[in-house]
């Protein structure tokens, strides 16, 4: 699959479906953020559910999307050290153990460094912050995977 054929939204085909339904703005990021925004809470919780964690289970057996093999290894993920391994294992099972959800940042707009700071200040959010803050970042993603496409 080329990069102006990869999927926008992680094994999330419904979004660009339903935007392709719709009559276009012009703009394709905000056409496809707008059927995220205008999804039912089930659905945007799937979209969140359906990224993988960050130097997770995926990225061990390699079982990420290409675009996210790509993504993670721009922010060093695919070469931790082991105590760097451990810490985004820990946070991310505190993580999800607190939101029943993957942690979800635009690993190409930060580092290592970076996602860590944020994985621990994030545990703080109430669950409602944290969905919208993972739909946000969701949105950044799409729309560098978008420029990558151009």
């Amino acid at each position: 699959m080329t990069a102006a054929q990869a999927p926008l939204f992680e094994h999330s085909a419904w979004v660009e479906a339903r935007a392709d339904a719709r009559p276009s703005s012009g703009d394709r990021h905000a056409d496809v953020m707008a059927v995220v925004h205008d999804a039912t809470p089930d659905e945007q919780l799937a979209l969140i559910r359906a990224h993988p964690e960050l130097a997770g289970k995926a990225a061990i057996d390699r079982t990420l999307t290409d675009a996210s093999q790509a993504e993670q290894a721009s922010a060093g993920l695919d070469r931790l050290t082991s105590d760097e391994f451990e810490r985004f294992h820990a946070l991310n099972a505190a993580y999800r153990e607190r939101f029943d959800f993957p942690f979800i940042i635009c690993v190409r707009l930060t580092d290592k460094a970076g996602i860590l700071a944020a994985m621990e200040q994030r545990l703080g959010n109430t669950h409602e912050a944290e969905i919208a803050t993972a739909i946000d970042q969701i949105g950044k993603i799409v729309r560098l995977r978008l420029g990558d496409a151009a």
